[in-house]
């Protein structure tokens, strides 16, 4: 016997029907017919009742049923075991990063699936936020590291990275920078530099904005958090900017926390919940490497 023959013994079976069952293998009525008799005999007992107007199994087809589900599943994992082995091998792997950010343990978890992997393709892309959770919806992107309002895009599954509230950072002699306690309502009587849309950091300051009923005047917009501090430091407005994003520039600017501001903007990776073994396997050194003392 073999797995063609148990594969049409059971779809006679399912169908209860041999013209059924030959449309759903794709061969002709008496094809499945002719093997299901060759089966029969290699077995030496007959596995349907075709007396009535349904195919019915005999006590011996029952009892061969079972067992011939599971030759055929375990013949799937098999070739399922290999397709993961090869997608190791020689795979593709599409890996999404925002625009203007670098942190290091993403391209630490990167080195470390390369040199485990290294005949995996890796494609590096950047992009706003927006675009890379539609990239990975679509399935054009595999993993994403975005930020983000929310901790887990619908449809999706995410490792949050880093999780801060949202400040307030302008250069020595400010008016803002003399006050201990700083509002949102204070902050927008100030032009603003900040993200542009389509950022996790830009959709917090947006959606407490419009909670509270106020209208930002955005001075002027960039995708990198130096670019933005670079801007406050000469003036051009104050910035908007998250609690490690504003650490890098204490020399040079004053942060001070939105008060009323609690939702934390989110830096998380993101991915399909059903993946590949490439994924599985980049997400496993991207948790080790964002668990490590460089995470923040």
């Amino acid at each position: 016997m073999d797995l063609r023959q148990l594969e049409y013994f059971v779809a006679v079976a399912e169908e209860q029907n041999f013209t059924r069952a030959a449309e759903r293998v794709h061969i002709s009525q008496s094809g499945v017919s002719a093997q299901i008799r060759q089966l029969e005999r290699e077995l030496g007992a007959e596995l349907f009742d075709r007396s009535g107007r349904t195919v019915t199994l005999t006590v011996a087809g029952k009892a061969a049923l079972e067992h011939a589900r599971a030759a055929l599943a375990a013949a799937g994992a098999v070739g399922q075991a290999v397709d993961e082995v090869t997608d190791l091998i020689r795979g593709r792997l599409t890996v999404g990063m925002v625009i203007g950010c670098t942190l290091t343990p993403l391209f630490d978890a990167l080195s470390a699936f390369h040199q485990a992997h290294p005949r995996v393709e890796i494609s590096l892309l950047e992009d706003g936020s927006d675009r890379l959770v539609e990239g990975v919806r679509a399935g054009t992107i595999d993993v994403a590291l975005i930020g983000t309002a929310t901790a887990t895009p619908d449809g999706l599954d995410a490792l949050t990275i880093i999780s801060e509230r949202l400040v307030v950072a302008v250069p020595a002699g400010h008016p803002l920078a003399e006050q201990r306690r700083v509002t949102l309502r204070d902050l927008v009587a100030h032009p603003i530099v900040c993200m542009p849309p389509g950022t996790g950091l830009r959709t917090v300051f947006d959606r407490a904005c419009a909670a509270q009923n106020l209208h930002p005047a955005i001075a002027l917009q960039a995708s990198a958090a130096d670019a933005i501090a670079d801007l406050a430091a000469r003036g051009l407005g104050v910035a908007v900017l998250s609690n490690s994003m504003a650490a890098s520039h204490r020399d040079r600017l004053t942060a001070r926390t939105i008060d009323d501001v609690e939702t934390p903007a989110l830096l998380a990776l993101i991915w399909k919940g059903t993946h590949g073994p490439a994924v599985r396997e980049l997400l496993v050194h991207g948790r080790r490497a964002f668990a490590g003392p460089d995470a923040m």
